[in-house]
């Protein structure tokens, strides 16, 4: 089994839930903040199967994408989404 910890801006955090949800996994949802930029973001927790992992990486991709913005007189990329895969030794539900 699997964790996948998924950092999506904000913004595209919708359409990457019901994306996951439409495909029968389900996610937990916490909101945290970046360091970066001090933008708003949301931490995604997923727990698959070892098989599951690059479906659910490929959904998460499919409605992710990165744009450029100015921060001071430097162009910066955000969006998108960082991925950690975990191994996980056990699950109990209760």
């Amino acid at each position: 089994m699997k964790l996948i910890i998924a950092i999506v801006q904000d913004e595209q955090t919708p359409k990457v839930v019901k994306s996951l949800m439409s495909n029968k996994y389900r996610t937990t949802k916490l909101s945290s903040t970046g360091g970066f930029l001090k933008s708003g973001n949301t931490t995604l927790l997923i727990g698959v199967e070892n098989e599951e992992v690059n479906d659910v990486i490929d959904l998460i991709k499919e409605e992710c994408t990165s744009k450029k913005i100015k921060n001071g007189n430097k162009e910066v990329t955000v969006g998108g989404a960082n991925i950690f895969v975990m191994d996980i030794d056990q699950y109990k539900k209760i």
